[in-house]
């Protein structure tokens, strides 16, 4: 079977040496294997995403040394895919519409004292989980604005075990409710990242999901999905991130130097490769 991987990035800012370390472990990946990479652009973000910053991107990416073929999948191009993924989650009872604004649940987890907690913080209470669908329907014709979330209990029942391959942690028991019932869209955007990149890696036929240690937990829920819409799993490799100074991941809301900062600083494509630790 030919390995593909993939480099997903955000159009959000210029790319940094943490973007570049991330690429060339997956574009090494598939060139040690013969294989594939691929370059998507996540753009589901329209407050966010700028065409400007995705030409940069592709411009940086190119002169580090990198090639991978067109046409590139742009995710703003491919909402109905989305769509038709979440109508099939709708369609098996997994799904539910949420209208609780993030004040209001921050306020139902005061009330109750504590909440389950998950990796990244206090998980939803699933305060309208369990609202009538009399009352779903009656908020939904008042054009109240909601997003869906994932019974993860019952997507869990109805999948059953599950589990993943990691080439650096080894085989991983799946446990999607640690997350618990995350959001995979809302009424102005038919979908979310835990959604597009499980639908995007199906479709585009991703054997080997390369990407962040940080983002190791989010696979127990991509599992999940996988199973509940019928895709194969394919293996993961979840590898180490760079660092700063203070020992924070790189990051753009941090102002990490950019590549076209180093670009512009003289620095060679072979100074940089070595920088991200791909000399």
């Amino acid at each position: 079977m030919t390995t593909i991987t993939r480099f997903a990035p955000s159009p959000t800012g210029l790319l940094h040496l943490g973007h570049a370390h991330s690429a060339l472990f997956g574009w090494t990946a598939a060139r040690d294997r013969g294989g594939l990479f691929l370059l998507r652009i996540e753009d589901i973000d329209p407050g966010r995403c700028r065409p400007e910053f995705e030409r940069q991107l592709m411009e940086d990416l190119s002169w580090l040394g990198l090639t991978w073929p067109t046409p590139v999948r742009r995710q703003s191009d491919h909402l109905d895919d989305y769509r038709a993924a979440l109508d099939r989650l709708g369609g098996l009872g997994v799904t539910y519409p949420c209208f609780c604004t993030r004040r209001e649940i921050e306020e139902e987890i005061a009330r109750a004292g504590h909440a389950p907690h998950g990796p990244d913080g206090a998980c939803y209470p699933g305060t309208c989980r369990h609202l009538s669908n009399a009352e779903c329907s009656a908020r939904l014709a008042a054009g109240q604005a909601f997003a869906i979330r994932l019974d993860v209990a019952q997507a869990s029942r109805l999948a059953g075990p599950l589990s993943w391959r990691d080439h650096a942690a080894g085989q991983i028991d799946a446990t999607p409710e640690i997350l618990g019932d995350v959001v995979l869209a809302r009424k102005d955007v038919p979908t979310s990242y835990h959604l597009s990149v499980t639908v995007d890696d199906a479709l585009q036929g991703v054997t080997l999901v390369t990407r962040g240690r940080d983002l190791f937990h989010a696979t127990h829920l991509h599992r999940l999905l996988q199973a509940l819409l019928g895709y194969p799993a394919p293996d993961y490799h979840h590898h180490g991130l760079l660092t700063n100074d203070r020992g924070e991941r790189l990051a753009k809301r941090d102002k990490a130097v950019s590549l076209r900062a180093l670009r512009d600083a003289g620095k060679t494509p072979a100074e940089v490769r070595a920088m991200a630790e791909f000399g």
